[in-house]
């Protein structure tokens, strides 16, 4: 979205700072910039304005930027924040995992004194909230019985996200990811609706309307002669009932899809490796050539006993060990020794959260195999995904250009 169109709000108490990044951003090309001294007079503002992204110092005086930033969380604002701190830069990335685990919508955090350069990349990933998506993130309540009728007339849709490979750019998987198509609402994102069906028990019944719908998407892509491998998410329950597996694969048999093409991925929440329903569904879908994934590898309790007893071929790394890595040596490290791990383990590595380009150029150099995020592409309805990863091929030509 060009700058200028955007309405900025630089909150910070030091006079000759301010001053200074409202001068960047102008030279950027921004025409609608508001200053405020605190977090208070910020808060003001963006109570009563239409704020795009707000510059939010973290040191002022009475309410601070981490106040601040709490307070947008409660208001649901839709303004996307750029923290701004002389702080060391271990502090920097616990305010930041601490604003993304508010869900307020971070574009990044930038080390003072700030460079025009700096704040152009971090303005370049800025994305207007949708407006189901704001709904979804301020806790829109959907009833048990709203959510259940919407199971049966099947208005959940998988959206494709896809997984690049860092290796030359190339677009050759993607992860199906549960979308609610709501007549009133719109698109209306996982977190509204996942829970409810857990606790109907209705988890296993969406799963199944996912992987129908991406094997249709398959079949229309390769029509299209664009061959891909998907992603599908199994939940707990569903590996619980014994011949689970064989159902799937006499599914995608009948289908016409070879197991190459599919891959499912699994929580380390969800892999509970004392489950023998469990075990054998997943060890029967590997015998059998799927591909598994362990998602959100980092997270769990248990992620060396999971990789050594389940016969995972993929390791998907969370995305709060990748964005940000670049400004966090801890974080850094430990996105290392994943890759490392995955490495030694023969699994193919996913970084999950990509949102920049600095992101994407670390991941090449530490010799990760593919990068999922913003960066390359937002989740697509199916009919949307060749035409993303057209964009995407187009803008990696002109990263592959610029860097020879």
């Amino acid at each position: 979205m060009p700058t200028e169109t955007l309405n900025f709000l630089v909150a910070e108490d030091h006079g000759f700072q301010r001053k200074s990044l409202v001068r960047m951003l102008k030279l950027l090309g921004a025409v609608q910039v508001t200053e405020a001294g605190d977090g208070a007079a910020a808060l003001k503002v963006l109570q009563r304005a239409a704020i795009d992204i707000a510059i939010v110092d973290l040191n002022m005086p009475g309410m601070d930027g981490m106040e601040l930033i709490r307070h947008l969380a409660e208001l649901h604002s839709p303004a996307h924040i750029i923290v701004s701190s002389a702080l060391d830069r271990a502090l920097l990335a616990s305010v930041e995992t601490m604003a993304r685990a508010y869900g307020v919508h971070l574009l990044g955090m930038i080390e003072k004194p700030a460079t025009p350069d700096k704040l152009r990349q971090l303005i370049a990933g800025y994305g207007p909230v949708a407006e189901s998506q704001r709904a979804a993130r301020s806790g829109a309540a959907f009833s048990g019985d709203e959510i259940r009728a919407a199971l049966e007339r099947r208005e959940f849709l998988p959206y494709f996200q896809p997984k690049v490979r860092l290796a030359d750019g190339a677009i050759d998987s993607v992860e199906a990811l549960a979308r609610w198509q709501h007549p009133q609402a719109g698109v209306v994102a996982p977190g509204a609706f996942i829970g409810t069906l857990e606790a109907l028990g209705l988890i296993d019944e969406l799963t199944w309307q996912m992987l129908e719908q991406s094997a249709a998407a398959w079949k229309a892509w390769a029509a299209q002669g664009l061959v891909l491998r998907i992603s599908v998410n199994l939940s707990l329950s569903s590996l619980e009932e014994p011949g689970y597996a064989d159902r799937i694969i006499h599914y995608l048999a009948g289908q016409g899809i070879s197991s190459r093409h599919f891959v499912f991925e699994i929580t380390e929440s969800t892999a509970m490796t004392d489950l023998p329903h469990c075990l054998e569904n997943l060890t029967r879908l590997r015998m059998k050539g799927y591909g598994l994934s362990i998602d959100d590898f980092g997270t769990g309790y248990s992620s060396l006993q999971q990789l050594a007893q389940i016969p995972f071929s993929e390791l998907k790394i969370d995305r709060s060990f990748v964005t940000g890595a670049c400004a966090s040596e801890t974080t850094r490290t430990m996105l290392a020794s994943s890759l490392d791990l995955a490495g030694r383990l023969g699994l193919s590595s996913v970084a999950e959260g990509v949102e920049t380009r600095q992101d994407w150029a670390l991941l090449q150099r530490m010799g990760c195999d593919y990068a999922q995020g913003y960066f390359m592409a937002r989740p697509q309805s199916a009919a949307e995904l060749p035409g993303a990863i057209a964009r995407w091929t187009e803008t990696h030509r002109a990263l592959t250009a610029a860097a020879a």
